[in-house]
């Protein structure tokens, strides 16, 4: 095996990506696994990491959240993966663990075995959108989770449940987990025409709604059961921020919440009489069964119940991919995910 390898890496806050070679990492703890990156999936965390310093807190900085491989390394206490198994991961920015680069050191907790016919180009793009998937239900409606082990098995079951920014990975994978999590919720979803049929006919909304319609809150409350309107939003792009009327579609009856996930900016103000609830990635503690949540995935993917969100939009390889793929991140992608093979 190479003793060497390249790591793609940031030297400091708003640099452009090199590639340097460096050491081949080796598992120091017992529940570690090494593993061989094959492909990196991007995320908008990644460019506001590298661009504004989200969360970094040491530079230079090896990004990546996303990523899938192959297993060349097993901790001693290691005890559901074996070497060469071809896994998923959810992979945390930093010189070791990053996703962009060729190996990679990730707890065992974080690793997912994905089905034989897909690529790895495929899955890497799993990760980051399941887990803010299952926390935009977890934490942001608090209802239960009874495929996450230890999750909570207790909260609210909305009868209905408007998706804004449908079409995006964390959209796509929110629809799927709430049908999971509770089978007979009306769930709603906006994104542009061209995107209606993935999400009604492969992800499983119960309705589509375009997202520039100028009656948006009417449209969504027409789309609900005597059209008294939505139990809750889940707000996965930060519509809200400029689609104000939104919580018109809100039925004034219910739960009345507003799920937003922090996209980085400020949080988006609403109107007194919602319950709003803005989550991050540093919440996760915050809900039971957190340590489950890859292999929760491993499972719903054994048993066929999860689908791949998004298409797959493959940029190219290596380091001029990579910085390809950032930019065309930074203008905004909606429908598909970019990957970068390493």
């Amino acid at each position: 095996m190479a003793l060497n390898f390249v790591k793609y890496l940031a030297r400091q806050k708003g640099s452009s990506l090199e590639a340097t070679i460096a050491p081949k990492p080796s598992v120091l703890h017992p529940r570690e696994v090494l593993i061989r990156v094959k492909a990196v999936a991007i995320n908008p965390a990644d460019y506001k990491m590298i661009d504004q310093g989200h969360r970094v807190t040491d530079w230079p900085l090896v990004p990546g959240l996303d990523g899938a491989g192959v297993i060349e390394q097993a901790g001693d206490e290691v005890g559901d993966f074996m070497i060469g198994d071809r896994v998923l991961a959810l992979f945390t920015p930093g010189d070791r663990s990053g996703s962009f680069q060729e190996y990679a050191v990730v707890e065992e907790k974080d690793v997912a075995r994905y089905p034989a016919n897909w690529s790895p180009e495929e899955a890497s793009t799993l990760g980051v959108c399941y887990l803010t998937g299952i926390m935009a239900l977890g934490i942001g409606l608090k209802t239960p989770l009874p495929f996450l082990e230890g999750g909570p098995i207790l909260g609210l079951q909305p009868s209905s449940v408007l998706i804004l920014g449908g079409s995006s990975a964390v959209g796509a994978a929110t629809i799927q987990l709430l049908r999971l999590a509770v089978p007979e919720c009306r769930i709603l979803a906006t994104s542009s025409p061209r995107h209606h049929d993935h999400i009604k006919n492969y992800l499983g909304a119960d309705d589509v709604i375009d997202r520039n319609s100028s009656s948006l809150p009417f449209d969504a409350k027409q789309a609900t059961p005597g059209s008294q309107g939505v139990d809750a939003i889940i707000d996965v792009v930060g519509a809200g921020r400029e689609q104000r009327d939104i919580f018109e579609a809100l039925n004034p009856n219910g739960a009345k919440i507003y799920a937003q996930v922090w996209t980085g900016d400020e949080q988006i103000d609403e109107p007194d009489s919602v319950n709003s609830i803005m989550f991050r990635g540093r919440d996760l503690p915050q809900l039971p069964g957190n340590q489950n949540i890859v292999h929760s995935l491993a499972q719903l993917l054994e048993g066929d119940k999860y689908r791949l969100p998004l298409p797959v939009h493959h940029v190219g390889h290596g380091l001029s991919a990579l910085e390809k793929a950032l930019e065309l991140m930074r203008y905004g992608v909606s429908g598909e995910k970019l990957v970068v093979s390493i």
